[in-house]
């Protein structure tokens, strides 16, 4: 859009949806035409009072100024299935340049060549995602638990939980060093639960060949977290839950009553800014 040539473009954060807006121009509009994107003109008076009303700390709206086309990186698997990647398609689509980056290129130290970073839904606390009840004995699950073990020893790792620690705080570094980090789905959640586990075991035999530490709980370390604290972790290696930060069964909210709030975290002394919802949504 605009910041791609220079200008500047803000952000409308659920506005209608969500939306952008930019200094008016004719090359731009022709762009919107050609590519089927639908857009306004509008007087001045209009645009001051969209922005009274996204600015408006009632309403759950903001206005983000965009000064300049980041440079993005996506954190996915290579061998990933197509119903696993929601986000490269749109990219593709349209057409904004991004980089694939994954446990190696992280490791490797490749995240302070980008602006911001999108996480795949990965399973950071090295449990294979908790599949196994359900598709232990499936190709893919098999390939996939080979896959990341290789990788492990590839780069020097005893256990795949022991790396994907390493790129956890890796991308821990990256977003304190001034990194814009969009992540989801487990993503979110197990991010956190690897931190917060860093100096014990919370994988079964069937994951890392031995037990957890059934004193795991009580040794979570929460000052490591970016935004979840005091929660239970689940050592059940037959269940599809994490933690109790998962809510989706278990408490229902009305969508009007679903709202993002920001807050200021300070793990390891660092500062960040987090936008959460009230409802983890998988």
């Amino acid at each position: 859009m605009g910041t791609k040539n220079g200008g500047e473009v803000d952000w409308l954060l659920n506005y209608r949806g969500g939306s952008f807006m930019t200094k008016y121009d004719k090359k731009l509009e022709d762009e919107c035409n050609i590519r089927g994107i639908s857009y306004e003109v509008l007087a001045d008076a209009k645009v001051a009072e969209i922005v009274t009303r996204v600015g408006d700390p009632s309403v759950n709206m903001d206005l983000v100024k965009l000064e300049k086309a980041p440079r993005i990186a996506v954190y996915s698997p290579k061998n990933k299935l197509p119903r696993d990647d929601a986000v490269t398609p749109v990219l593709k689509y349209a057409e904004i340049p991004f980089d694939l980056v994954y446990d190696e290129e992280v490791l490797r130290g490749d995240l302070p060549k980008y602006d911001w970073l999108h996480m795949h839904h990965e399973d950071f606390t090295g449990q294979y995602s908790k599949f196994f009840a359900g598709y232990s004995n499936a190709q893919w699950y098999i390939d996939d638990k080979k896959a990341q073990e290789d990788m492990a020893t590839k780069l020097g790792f005893k256990k795949v939980s022991k790396m994907k620690l390493a790129v956890a705080q890796h991308i821990r570094d990256f977003t304190a060093g001034g990194g814009f980090l969009f992540a989801m789905c487990s993503g979110t959640e197990t991010f956190d639960i690897a931190l917060a586990a860093a100096n014990t075991d919370i994988c079964e035999s069937m994951f890392d060949g031995d037990g957890a530490d059934r004193n795991a709980q009580s040794k979570l370390d929460f000052t490591q977290t970016f935004a979840f604290q005091n929660f239970n972790i689940d050592l059940n290696p037959f269940t599809h839950r994490f933690s109790d930060i998962d809510v989706t069964s278990t408490r229902a909210v009305e969508r009007t009553e679903d709202f993002l709030r920001c807050l200021i975290s300070r793990p390891s002394g660092m500062w960040y800014q987090v936008c959460l919802r009230k409802t983890m949504i998988r």
